[in-house]
C-alpha cells in the first residue's frame, strides 16, 4: 500500500455495536477474557508508530523476557512501517514475526495491530494517543504507552475514564514515564518521602537544549502527510515540547510532591526557530506552579541552540534540597545537601527504558496489578496546564484545564484535507490555540 493512499474506512457504527455486544456476551459468560499469561504462553506485541522510539520500545520489549514475539506493527505511512519491519528482524531475528500480512498502513492501522496481539506499545505522536488507549483498552489488550498521552483536556478525560476501565478489565498498563523505573530517582523519592527534606517549600524543573530535528515539505506532501512527518512543531500533534518533552521534568515534581499542581501562571515565545519548517510552536516555556501547602514550583524548558543546557529537578525542604543533577560542578551525583545528606552516583543506575518493559512482563505472567494511566494523565495535563497559560498570558487551574472544551485534534482526518497551520500564539487567545475554557 502507498503512503498517499487513503486510509482503510473505519468500522461502521453497526460493526461496531456488534463486536460491542459479542464482547458483552463474553463478560456475562464468566468475566472478561484472562489478559494475563503464564510463564510459558507467547505474548504477541504489536507496535503502532514506527518511529525510531517506537522500534526502539518493541526491542527493549523483545528483550523484557522469554517467550515475548514481536507480532505485528502499524504507521500511518509505509516506508515507516517497512523500516521498522525490516530493522527488528534483523535486530531480533526469530522474535520478530512480522509477516507482511502483519505490517498495517493508514491512519486506521491501529486497528489492525490491536487486533492482532496480545500486548499493544503505542508510539505515535501524541495527539492520537487518547484514540488509541481507548481502542487498546476496549480491545482487553495489554498496553505499553509512551509519553505524554493527550494535548489537551477532552483527550486527559478520556485517559482518566481507560484507567478507570482498565482496571476494572484487570489490564496492565505501563507508561513511558521511565524516571519511574530508574534506580537513583526511586532512591531518591524514598529519600524525600521518608522526611528527608523536611516539609517540602518549592521545587525547580528544566528542560533546557538545543533544536531537534525537522522535516522540509516536499511540493507531494499534502497538509497532513506533511503535519504528520514533522509533527514536533505542531500543537495537535506534539501539545508543544513542553507536553511532549519537558513532561518528564513535571512528573518528577509531581512524584516527589506526591500532588498535581492548582494553578499556574507561564510566559513563552518563538524567539529562535522562526522558520516556516517549524511549524508554529513555542522555543522556549517559563511557568510558575503553585501546588497545596503554597508549595511553588519553577519550570523551564527550551529547545534553542547555543544556549545554556540543563536536564534536571530539585526539591528544597526545609532540612535540605535534593537534586538530580546537581550542576554545575557535580553533575553525575544524585544529591542531598542539609541535614540528611546522601548521594548516588549516576554511573550506577540501570537501563529504565529495559527495565519498564521487564516489569510490565513481569506483571503479565505474575497478574500482578500494574496501571500508570492516572499519574502519566496528571503528569501530562500538568505540562498543558503551561502551555495555555503560556499561550494565553493568563492564569490557569488545574479544573480550567481539565474541564478545557477544546479539541486541539482535526476531526476525519484524510489525506487530502485542508489542514492550515494555526497563528503563533503571542500573549492572547488565537485560533487554534486559545485556552478553549468555554462551551
Amino acid at each position: 500500500m502507498n503512503s498517499k493512499q487513503a486510509p482503510k474506512p473505519a468500522p461502521s457504527r453497526r460493526a461496531f455495536l456488534a463486536t460491542t455486544a459479542a464482547s458483552a456476551a463474553t463478560v456475562s459468560l464468566g468475566g472478561l477474557p484472562a489478559v494475563h499469561a503464564s510463564s510459558s504462553d507467547i505474548i504477541r506485541v504489536g507496535l503502532v508508530g514506527c518511529g525510531g522510539r517506537g522500534t526502539g520500545a518493541a526491542q527493549q520489549c523483545a528483550n523484557g523476557g522469554q517467550n515475548v514475539k514481536i507480532w505485528a506493527v502499524g504507521d500511518a505511512f509505509l516506508d515507516r512501517a517497512n523500516t521498522a519491519q525490516t530493522t527488528l528482524r534483523q535486530r531480533l531475528g526469530t522474535r520478530a514475526e512480522i509477516p507482511d500480512s502483519r505490517r498495517f498502513v493508514g491512519l486506521n492501522a491501529y486497528q489492525e495491530v490491536i487486533a492482532n496481539s496480545d500486548l499493544v506499545i503505542l508510539a505515535t505522536p501524541p495527539g492520537f494517543r487518547p484514540l488509541h488507549i481507548r481502542a487498546v483498552i476496549e480491545a482487553n489488550k495489554n498496553l505499553f504507552t509512551e509519553k505524554p498521552v493527550a494535548v489537551d483536556g477532552p483527550g486527559i478525560r478520556t485517559v482518566l475514564a481507560m484507567h478507570e476501565e482498565a482496571n476494572r478489565r484487570g489490564l496492565k498498563v505501563v507508561c513511558g514515564l521511565q524516571r519511574h523505573h530508574q534506580t537513583g530517582y526511586q532512591m531518591s523519592m524514598d529519600k524525600i518521602h521518608s522526611g528527608a527534606l523536611g516539609t517540602i517549600t518549592s521545587a525547580r524543573c528544566y528542560w533546557n537544549q538545543g533544536g531537534l530535528w525537522s522535516r522540509t515539505r516536499t511540493a507531494q506532501m499534502s497538509d497532513l502527510e506533511w503535519q504528520l512527518r514533522n509533527w514536533l512543531y505542531f500543537t495537535w500533534l506534539s501539545g508543544d515540547h513542553i507536553v511532549e518533552q519537558h513532561v518528564h521534568n513535571l512528573d518528577v515534581v509531581n512524584w516527589a510532591l506526591q500532588a498535581h499542581p492548582t494553578r499556574c501562571v507561564g510566559m513563552g515565545g518563538r524567539q529562535s526557530r522562526t522558520q516556516a519548517v517549524y511549524g508554529h510552536i513555542f522555543d522556549h516555556f517559563a511557568i510558575e506552579y503553585e501546588y497545596p501547602n503554597n508549595v511553588h514550583v519553577l519550570s523551564m524548558c527550551r529547545q534553542i541552540d547555543g544556549a545554556e543546557n540543563n536536564v534536571s529537578e530539585a526539591v528544597t525542604g526545609t532540612k535540605g534540597t535534593w537534586t538530580s543533577r546537581d550542576t554545575p560542578g557535580d553533575p553525575n551525583n544524585y544529591r542531598i545537601r542539609g541535614e540528611n545528606a546522601w548521594t548516588f552516583a549516576r554511573n550506577r543506575d540501570n537501563d529504565p527504558y529495559q527495565k519498564e518493559h521487564n516489569y510490565l512482563q513481569h506483571c503479565i505472567r505474575q497478574n500482578r496489578q500494574v496501571n500508570d494511566l492516572r499519574y502519566v494523565a496528571e503528569s501530562t495535563l500538568t505540562a498543558i496546564m503551561g502551555r495555555m497559560s503560556a499561550y494565553s498570558g493568563r492564569a490557569v487551574t488545574w479544573q480550567d484545564a481539565l474541564n478545557s472544551t477544546q479539541n486541539l485534534v482535526p476531526a476525519n482526518l484524510a489525506w487530502d484535507m485542508s489542514l492550515p497551520v494555526p497563528p503563533v500564539a503571542s500573549g492572547g487567545t488565537q485560533a487554534g490555540m486559545g485556552m478553549g475554557m468555554g462551551g
